[in-house]
């Protein structure tokens, strides 16, 4: 006999569910991922995420999550990651990640053609100030030899930034 859930026990199904997803992540403090249009980053395109720092003594790990499918052409990323302070100081950093193994085997999480990557970008820091931090990251892929960056980058379906405290 086929029982029909009406509306209501469907959003406190999910509700519940939401719940248990986001109490399962308590080293988050900050998550978030930008897409990438038509699955190519251009070298122009420089992604921006904006965090707001309210403790200066707990001790954070920083990650640069990269979401790429199987027409990604490189076994490596390099970017430029760039975190702009409260207080007006900068610190900006060339960052090379490898995203495949020797045989050619992508690298990170997933199933089917997509695959997650959770790269390290800064470990126990903590944040001096409190205010409004801004994190900047732009690719900076060329090809062995060129001077010129490769001006659109396929492969990449999102970016993304984590803050988690550390234990």
């Amino acid at each position: 006999m086929l029982k029909i859930i009406n509306k209501s026990s469907v959003i406190v199904i999910l509700s519940i569910l939401t719940f248990l997803f986001i109490s399962c992540d308590k080293k988050r403090v900050f998550d978030e991922y930008l897409p990438i249009s038509n699955q190519k980053w251009s070298k122009h395109n420089t992604l921006q995420f904006s965090f707001t720092a309210t403790d200066t003594i707990q001790k954070h790990n920083l990650f640069i999550n990269v979401r790429n499918n199987k027409d990604y052409p490189f076994s490596n990323l390099f970017v430029i990651a760039q975190i702009n302070f409260p207080d007006g100081n900068v610190i900006t950093d060339t960052l090379e990640y490898d995203m495949a193994d020797v045989t050619g085997k992508f690298l990170g999480e997933g199933a089917l053609d997509i695959r997650d990557n959770k790269l390290f970008y800064k470990e126990n820091i903590t944040f001096p100030t409190k205010g409004i931090y801004t994190f900047k990251v732009r690719q900076s892929m060329r090809k062995n030899g060129s001077i010129d960056g490769i001006e659109e980058l396929e492969g990449l379906t999102h970016i993304g930034f984590r803050i988690e405290k550390t234990e």
